[in-house]
């Protein structure tokens, strides 16, 4: 638990354990003990061969753990092909054997249930499960559902569905604080993430975390260690705030780490997450409550979401392009900044500070200089704007034209498409800004500029920070440029969100320590 509090959430983590052998069971469910889980789910359906009687008395007696027997049929999305009543039977054994809990799919529930005559043994209690593999249904549908597994005798509703939309687990997550039975509510892929962090923060029974990552029984299962430390599982609870990043693609990102190391060693309740939201409006609509408090915006969104605030800074106003979002409390209106220009200008003049001497340090060492952004989206337009207004002359490159002329008009500047920057060169000691998302992670071979036309550049900043030195910083570096990483981009903008989430001064020794490990 690291932090030795008391948990704030009485939310069980429950371990998968698949394996096609016995023995490989027993080692992972060590394993599971050792990683901080509260129960194991045994996978009976991942077995190459299963004898009931014999296994399941060793699997009971030998787990370091609760156990919770799940034998998963392929109809319901498992691995189970056989005999019906042959995995029922199993699955009664394992109760007469002291098993703590066993999963049952809602098709069979009422026959399995009333199969024990009154009988049912006192230790066990029965999971009823129902898989959508396909969508999550409406409001309605989802309290229909709730219903009809407690009419089987079910001492614990799951349901597991599935996100189109990250909008969906809304649904899931109200319908879990609203039942007055134990509920087991998760959303399966990637949108559907929050459902397995969040659950805490709505009285959900239990969530599934992976004893090693890649090793999943459902998608979008995180791994135990990221729940119990990254996210800092335990301490979340009915009060505590939420945060996290709107964009899309959102897993690469670095600041959950950075935001949930910072609010750990402050104490201060809050947990940050990764939001994949594929419309801002509808996302922002259904995560309405004060307790969704605050939120970093990045690519695709940052233009989109400017027009979701009820009021906009100045400043991102005239960039057009909003990076955070905080809520009011009081009335829950939205407040649009824009902190990625300060981050990035302010990391670029330290480049270009440390170089010679800093004497006329009133002065902006970009004052004068021919400024090369590429990209016309909402970073572009805060490096444009920031470089502007510290005196700079700013040429806008994008890969369509028009965009770049139309930003370039807005800041004063010229335009240049993308193919053009190849053979640009009207004098030395440029300054070059890569605003696009190209050299990223996973295309890492990318760069937006060839290695030839970088010569004219005395200051070359990248704000992709995954990996930390890019195609183009390399080339940069090899060319002679002073390079500036998108990560020092990233620490500088991620301050000022930092104090407007918290109220606290941002703890920067801490946000260096924390990225240099990265």
């Amino acid at each position: 638990m690291g932090s030795g509090r008391v948990p704030n959430n009485s939310t069980l983590v429950c371990a998968p354990v698949m394996a096609d052998s016995v023995d490989k069971m027993l080692i992972n469910m060590d394993k599971a003990k050792e990683g901080g889980a509260d129960l194991v789910e045994i996978r009976l359906d991942s077995l190459k061969s299963f004898n009931p009687f014999e296994d399941l008395k060793i699997l009971i007696k030998a787990c370091p753990l609760p156990t919770l027997f799940t034998y998963r049929p392929k109809w319901e999305g498992g691995q189970y092909d056989g005999d019906e009543k042959k995995r029922l039977d199993a699955l009664r054994l394992a109760m007469e054997f002291g098993a703590d809990y066993v999963d049952v799919e809602l098709q069979v529930a009422r026959e399995f249930n009333d199969s024990f005559n009154g009988k049912k043994p006192e230790k066990s209690k029965v999971i009823v499960s129902s898989h959508n593999y396909q969508d999550t249904p409406s409001m309605e549908d989802l309290g229909n559902l709730v219903a009809r597994i407690q009419a089987t005798g079910a001492d614990i509703v799951k349901i597991a569905t599935t996100a189109l939309e990250i909008t969906d687990v809304a649904r899931v997550f109200q319908i879990t604080v609203h039942s007055q039975a134990p509920v087991i509510g998760i959303v399966m892929g990637e949108r559907g993430f929050i459902s397995r962090i969040l659950c805490p923060k709505f009285g959900g029974f239990l969530t599934f975390g992976t004893i090693e990552s890649g090793i999943v029984s459902a998608p979008g299962q995180p791994t135990m260690k990221d729940l119990l430390q990254l996210y800092n599982f335990r301490q979340i609870g009915p009060d505590t705030k939420v945060f996290g990043i709107i964009g899309k693609p959102v897993h690469h990102s670095k600041s959950p780490i950075l935001y949930n190391e910072a609010f750990k060693s402050v104490g201060f309740n809050g947990v940050y997450v990764p939001l994949l939201v594929d419309d801002v409006a509808n996302f922002l609509k259904a995560y309405s409550s004060s307790d969704f408090a605050g939120f970093s915006c990045t690519i695709p969104h940052k233009e989109a979401a400017l027009k979701c605030c009820d009021e906009v800074d100045p400043v991102a106003k005239s960039i057009g392009a909003v990076n955070c979002i905080i809520r009011r409390p009081s009335d829950g209106k939205l407040f649009g900044y824009n902190t990625d220009y300060v981050g990035a200008i302010s990391a670029i003049e330290h480049g270009l500070r440390g170089s010679h001497d800093s004497s006329k340090s009133c002065d902006s060492p970009l004052a004068g200089k021919l400024f090369v952004v590429i990209g016309a989206g909402g970073a572009g337009k805060a490096l444009a704007y920031g470089a502007q207004e510290k005196g700079a002359r700013v040429v806008i490159a994008n890969r369509t034209y028009d965009r770049a002329r139309e930003l370039a008009d807005i800041v004063g500047g010229d335009a240049l498409s993308l193919a053009d920057l190849e053979n640009f060169h009207p004098e030395d000691g440029m300054i070059l800004a890569n605003t696009t998302s190209i050299g990223m992670q996973p295309k890492v071979e990318e760069t937006p500029v060839p290695k030839h036309a970088l010569k004219s550049y005395s200051l070359v900043f990248d704000a992709v920070y995954t990996p930390k030195i890019t195609r183009l910083l390399r080339e940069a570096e090899e060319s002679g440029s002073i390079i500036v990483t998108g990560l020092e981009m990233f620490i500088g903008q991620a301050y000022e969100q930092y104090e407007r989430f918290t109220g606290l001064p941002a703890p920067k020794e801490l946000f260096r320590n924390i990225m240099a490990t990265y």
